[in-house]
């Protein structure tokens, strides 16, 4: 009995030895990247590594992050972690499963478009998984949640206006070979715009869209009379169930606005179906930034 303690004992120690070696290579770490992302990378999964190692003194998850930050620093591109490492609950899986299928998507196209909000989101995704394994600690599940889906927010805002710029020089380019360029000036209320987007197959919102068309109205309350809520999805389906989607999503993002202290009478809804994408696709294909309602101003 005591030689089978003493060997666990030896265990224990070899274990916490080389969960340490790895925190204590990226503290002596002096290489930098030169690219954004791998930057970025590095500075989020240290941070995460150092709050494991000094102040939880969670040697398991500071070891995963320190290997990670020191990928980082070789330029590595990492993703998350499948969500399949994590010994999550059942009734919890679906939800990280949708949340790597989502990162997934946009991977490429973030790496360009918005390196730094890709880093967030895909360590915040770890640490979601990591505390979802954990299982006790409610308030960070729920950080590590909401500064993913935050990231990830700013991901699709980033390829939209990406596929703006897009258009309208695609648009000026044709203008242009008819040899007729028409100048168009823009309303200001054009630019007040919040867009929110959904899950797949979704008409509710996560804690992290209600709270930013909150802030939208209340940043905008005394600019807008009346409000257009456009709801929009994917190809992924058929064009008809696909229209009635987008109202539903549109119809939720009203009561929100209502619950907010806006009139029934001041905000008119519609379903857009899958016709005005923010990332061109081909049909019956996800896309996370096409799911999406927008709010703005009723002209």
């Amino acid at each position: 009995m005591q030689l089978f303690s003493l060997l666990i004992s030896i265990l224990c120690l070899i274990f916490l030895l080389s969960c340490s070696s790895s925190f204590e290579q990226l503290s002596k770490n002096t290489n930098s990247p030169n690219d954004e992302f791998s930057k970025h990378l590095l500075e989020v999964y240290k941070t995460k590594a150092n709050f494991e190692a000094k102040e939880m003194h969670d040697w398991n998850s500071a070891k995963l992050y320190s290997e990670k930050a020191l990928k980082a620093a070789k330029e590595i591109k990492i993703k998350p972690e499948k969500i399949n490492y994590w010994n999550i609950p059942k009734n919890k899986i679906r939800e990280l499963n949708i949340a790597y299928d989502n990162l997934m998507i946009v991977y490429d196209e973030a790496i360009n478009e918005d390196p730094y909000n890709l880093a967030v989101s895909i360590s915040s995704l770890d640490c979601w998984g990591e505390q979802q394994e954990e299982n006790w600690q409610t308030w960070d599940i729920n950080r590590c949640k909401n500064d993913f889906l935050r990231a990830m927010h700013n991901i699709y805002n980033s390829l939209d206006k990406k596929n703006q710029i897009n258009n309208k020089k695609n648009k000026v380019s044709k203008k242009t070979k008819n040899e007729s360029v028409t100048v168009v000036t823009k309303n200001k209320d054009e630019k007040i715009l919040q867009i929110i987007y959904f899950d797949f197959d979704k008409s509710n919102l996560s804690n992290v869209s209600i709270n930013l068309i909150k802030n939208f109205i209340k940043k905008n309350r005394n600019n807008i009379d009346k409000y257009l809520v456009i709801g929009h999805t994917d190809t992924k389906g058929t064009k008809e169930y696909n229209q009635k989607l987008s109202l539903k999503r549109a119809e939720f993002v009203k009561k929100i606005i209502i619950s907010y202290g806006i009139k029934t009478d001041q905000i008119k809804i519609m379903g857009k179906g899958e016709s005005s994408l923010i990332v061109q696709t081909n049909d019956d294909t996800r896309h996370p930034a096409n799911r999406r309602a927008e709010i703005k101003p009723l002209n």
